[in-house]
């Protein structure tokens, strides 16, 4: 059932865990092929289950001999899904950095694909975002890596069953008061349950599709400044900003991608400056007020240098002397 096992036998692993159906299959899967990891849990504190699950990823650690590393959350107040999602991956990637891991595994599955097809459909979307998640994922300092994602679930709870495997269920998946809930259950489920054989073929059509489609850039980096030749696909080039920003750990906000597609430069979360021009892709932070050198200031006037870019060119010397090779 597992998905890039060469890969995964030559990486350091870190699973994010929840103790739930998925992510211990994966678990199990994982010491059945004899590819060492170690474990990463959140405890949100919403259920009264949440401290037996911990307790149970430290009992499966000392039984396998693997680390166990646990988070316990602040209370989460408001728009739970998103925020829920940031402190896991703030904390999977503080463990990234400080331990050496290589990859992030995930026990995401073909059920979680077909809800995110169905919404992204509902909101309006191309192929490229119709086909979602990678089985692979390169981050800035990490490959995310979902060995299961061309699997359904019900297939994770046979082997669990088969191999008689503890396990939690988590019922905040039922609740509908979460959009993805509400897809699973109304939509994605029933479909599975039907046409299973040939949703696995769809999506595998859709990858080897966007493959085609979409041209790859990879961005350059001097210091904090990012660039890229530009694609004459304005589609490949806002997917290549929005992947470099997703590497990042930000998400680019729907409005933030309309306006990629309708003006060369766009300041993004008022952090980063996006310009598009000059046969380039440049990414930098965005700085404000920025006293400018008279004689600097004519300098990026003659580059034709967009306004919202000068201020961070102004503050570092090799990355403007490198702009301006670039542009002449």
């Amino acid at each position: 059932m597992l998905q890039n096992k060469e890969l995964l036998s030559h990486s350091k692993n870190l699973l994010a865990f929840s103790a739930g159906v998925d992510s211990t299959t994966l678990l199990f899967l994982l010491l059945e092929a004899k590819i060492s990891f170690d474990i990463a849990i959140v405890d949100y504190g919403l259920r009264e289950e949440s401290k037996e699950e911990v307790s149970y990823a430290k009992r499966l650690a000392k039984k396998y001999h693997f680390t166990c590393y646990i988070h316990e959350a602040e209370p989460i107040k408001k728009n739970f899904e998103a925020n829920a999602r940031a402190i896991r991956y703030e904390f999977f990637e503080t463990l990234i950095e400080e331990y050496n891991y290589t990859t992030l595994l995930t026990a995401h599955h073909l059920g979680d694909r077909l809800e995110w097809m169905l919404m992204q459909l509902c909101r309006g979307a191309g192929a490229v975002e119709l086909a979602g998640m990678h089985s692979l994922e390169k981050r800035e300092k990490y490959t995310l890596v979902r060995p299961l994602l061309a699997h359904d679930k019900e297939e994770f709870f046979s082997y669990l069953q088969k191999h008689n495997i503890h396990h939690f269920i988590d019922r905040s998946n039922s609740d509908e008061r979460y959009k993805r809930n509400e897809f699973r259950h109304n939509y994605a489920q029933p479909l599975l349950a039907k046409y299973r054989a040939g949703i696995q073929k769809s999506f595998k059509y859709l990858d080897e599709d966007r493959e085609s489609l979409i041209e790859k850039l990879h961005f350059s980096q001097l210091h904090n400044f990012f660039y890229t030749q530009a694609s004459p696909s304005q589609r490949s080039n806002i997917l290549a900003i929005d992947k470099h920003f997703k590497s990042k750990g930000l998400l680019i906000t729907a409005k933030e991608k309309e306006l990629l597609k309708n003006e060369i430069t766009v300041v993004i979360s008022r952090k980063y400056v996006v310009n598009q021009e000059h046969g380039y892709l440049f990414i930098a932070p965005f700085v404000q007020d920025q006293k400018i050198e008279k004689k600097i200031k004519e300098k990026l006037r003659l580059l034709r240098v967009t306004p919202k870019l000068r201020g961070y060119l102004a503050s570092n010397a090799e990355v403007l002397a490198f702009v301006s090779r670039l542009l002449q």
